[in-house]
C-alpha cells in the first residue's frame, strides 16, 4: 500500500548490532551505540544538502563571511573530542535566528543568528555547542532511540522554515528536514553547553562570551520575541538553570581569552548593511501570505534595490505573478534568480509549474527534474508522474506518483489516486483486501475492502476451499463478482456454503483476481 500518511516512517540504511555497547567520545560514559561513526558521517553527508535546501538555501552573496565562519568552526573543531570528524559549516539564507547540527559534523548557521551577536566569541560560543551536538553523538543517539522503539524506522515530522514547501518534501529531503529541526533533551543541552565551553577555552575563546549570551537569550525568551522562539528557542530553550550551569564551567574554566569584537564587526558589516533588504523580503513574504499582492511587490523592490545581487528577492516577484495567475509574467523572475544562485530549488520548481500551467510541458520538464535532485518535493514528482502518463510511460508515470504520494498535502493525495487510477487494474490486491466471513447462521461471505481513496466498481474474486486435516486446497469455485466498494469500505458476497463454526471459516481463502475503478 502507498504511503500518505502526516508521520511517514522512512527506513534509515545504518549498520548496528543489538550487543553494540561503547564510550562515548565527549562524556566518556559507557552507552550503546547502534549508529556506528561511519554510519553517522554517511547520514550526515546524505542529508546535509537537502536540510540546507529547506531552510531557506545558502547564503551565497557574501562568500567571505561564509569563510569566516567556517573557520571560527574549524578552529573549535580542531580542539574537540572529534576532530576527525569531516566537519563542514555553512551559513543559511533565513532571516530566523537559529543554528543546528547533525550527524558527523555538519552544522549550519542561520544568517539571522549572526545580526544577533556582537562578538566573535559569541559565535565561538554557539558554534562549540552545535559541534558538540556532533561529537557526543546526539543526534545519532536520537536515531537510537528511534531505532529500538521502533524497529530500524524512525517517525519522520516536517518541519521546515521553507513554509511554502514544508508539508510537500517527499524521500530523502523528509528525513533531511527532521534532522536539521530536531529537539534534543535537557541532557544533551546541558552537555552541549558544557563541553562546548570546554572547546572555546582551548581555542582560546573567552568562556564569559557563553554566559552573557545564555542571559541575553532568557532575556530575550522571557520577552516572547517571535523571531527567537520560531528559531533557536525552538531547538535551544534557554533557562536560568542553564546559566547558572554555565557560570559554574566558567568558574571552573576560569574568566580570559579572545572575545574578538572588531574583528566580528568587520566580517559581518556587509550582512548587517543589508539586514533592511532582507527585512523588506521578509515583510513582503508576509504580505504575499495574506494575499496582499500590492504590499509584497512594494516590499520586493525595495529589497532589490537595497540588495540587488539576492536571488530570493526575485524570486518573491515570480511568487507574486503565480498568486495572480500570470505565470507568462512569473518565469522572467525565476530566470534572473536561477542566474543568481543556480543551485538552489524554488526558482526551478516554480519555473516548473508556470510551464506546465502553460502547457509547455516538454519545457517544463528538465526545471522539475532539477528541482527534485536539490529537493525532492511532491509538486516536483506529482507533475513529472502527469507528463510521463501523457506520453504513455505508465511506469515512469507510476514511480513519480508513488514519491508523491509520500507528502501529507493535498498534491500527495492527488498523487495517490493517480498512482491507483494506474496500478490498481494491474495489481488489484496490492489494494484490495479480501477474506472469508461468517454471518450468525453460518452462511459463508467473500468480503473485500477498498483500502484506498478511490472508488472501486467491479472486483473478481475466487474462492478456494483447504482440507482441514492435510492444508491442501480440495476445491475452488467459479469467478464471482462483488460490484462497488467505496473507499475506506467493505463489501460482500454470498459463496453460497455454510458451517458450523467460526474457526471453519479460516478454511476459505478469498483470493482478488481483478479489479475495475468505478465509473
Amino acid at each position: 500500500m502507498l504511503r500518505k500518511y502526516s508521520v511517514l516512517l522512512i527506513s534509515v540504511a545504518i549498520s548496528f548490532t543489538l550487543t553494540a555497547c561503547g564510550t562515548n567520545p565527549v562524556t566518556k560514559k559507557k552507552e550503546f551505540q547502534f549508529v556506528s561513526e561511519a554510519s553517522e558521517i554517511n547520514i550526515g553527508k546524505q542529508n546535509y544538502s537537502p536540510a540546507r535546501q529547506s531552510q531557506g538555501g545558502d547564503y551565497v552573496i557574501d562568500p567571505e563571511l561564509t569563510a569566516y565562519v567556517q573557520s571560527v568552526g574549524n578552529r573549535l573543531a580542531k580542539v574537540s573530542d572529534r576532530p576527525e570528524l569531516p566537519y563542514e559549516f555553512t551559513v543559511l539564507n533565513d532571516s530566523i535566528p537559529n543554528a543546528w547540527a547533525m550527524p558527523g559534523g555538519k552544522i549550519a548557521f542561520n544568517r539571522g543568528l549572526l545580526y544577533e551577536l556582537n562578538s566573535e566569541a559569541e559565535l565561538a560560543a554557539v558554534l562549540g555547542h552545535e559541534i558538540t551536538h556532533a561529537a557526543a553523538r546526539h543526534g545519532a543517539k536520537s536515531m537510537e532511540r528511534g531505532i529500538f522503539m521502533q524497529g530500524a524506522m524512525i517517525a519522520v515530522g516536517i518541519a521546515s522554515q521553507n513554509k511554502n514547501y514544508g508539508n510537500l518534501l517527499v524521500g530523502a529531503s523528509q528525513l533531511g528536514a527532521q534532522l536539521a529541526t530536531s529537539k534534543y533533551g535537557r541532557e544533551a543541552e546541558n552537555e552541549a553547553d558544557h563541553y562546548g565551553m570546554d572547546y572555546m577555552k582551548k581555542a582560546g575563546y573567552d568562556p564569559s562570551a557563553a554566559v552573557t549570551l545564555q542571559e541575553t537569550f532568557v532575556r530575550l525568551s522571557a520577552g516572547r520575541q517571535s523571531n527567537f522562539i520560531e528559531g533557536l528557542f525552538a531547538s535551544h530553550p534557554p533557562s536560568p538553570e542553564r546559566v547558572a550551569a554555565n557560570q559554574v564551567s566558567l568558574t571552573r574554566l576560569g574568566a580570559g581569552g579572545d572575545w574578538g569584537k572588531e574583528i566580528y564587526a568587520q566580517k559581518v558589516g556587509k550582512l548587517k548593511a543589508t539586514q533592511p533588504a532582507y527585512k523588506a523580503y521578509d515583510e513582503g513574504v508576509k504580505a504575499l501570505g495574506k494575499n496582499d499582492a500590492a504590499t509584497a511587490l512594494a516590499d520586493a523592490k525595495k529589497a532589490i534595490a537595497l540588495e540587488p545581487r539576492e536571488a530570493r528577492f526575485q524570486e518573491l516577484l515570480g511568487d507574486i505573478e503565480m498568486q495572480k495567475k500570470h505565470p507568462n509574467e512569473a518565469i522572467p523572475y525565476y530566470a534572473k534568480a536561477i542566474q543568481l544562485q543556480p543551485d538552489y530549488f524554488k526558482p526551478h520548481i516554480q519555473t516548473g509549474v508556470a510551464l506546465f500551467n502553460l502547457g509547455r510541458k516538454a519545457e517544463a520538464e528538465p526545471y522539475l527534474k532539477r528541482a527534485n535532485e536539490l529537493l525532492p518535493t511532491a509538486p516536483g514528482h506529482a507533475l513529472l508522474g502527469q507528463i510521463a502518463e501523457e506520453r504513455g510511460d505508465i511506469d515512469g508515470a507510476l514511480q513519480h506518483y508513488q514519491v508523491a504520494s509520500e507528502s501529507n498535502s493535498d498534491i500527495g493525495k492527488e498523487a495517490y489516486s493517480h498512482a491507483v487510477k494506474l496500478d490498481l487494474p494491474r495489481n488489484p490486491a496490492k489494494y484490495i483486501q479480501s477474506g472469508a466471513i461468517v454471518d450468525n447462521a453460518g452462511n459463508v461471505f467473500a468480503a473485500v475492502q477498498n483500502d484506498t481513496n478511490v472508488p472501486v466498481g467491479r472486483v473478481q474474486v475466487r474462492v478456494v476451499k483447504y482440507d482441514a486435516q492435510t492444508g491442501r486446497a480440495i476445491g475452488q469455485s467459479q469467478p464471482m463478482i462483488i460490484n462497488g466498494v467505496q473507499p475506506g469500505k467493505q463489501n460482500q458476497i454470498a459463496i453460497g456454503e455454510r458451517v458450523k463454526t467460526a474457526q471453519e471459516a479460516q478454511l476459505y481463502r478469498v483470493v482478488v483476481e481483478a479489479a475495475e475503478l468505478a465509473r
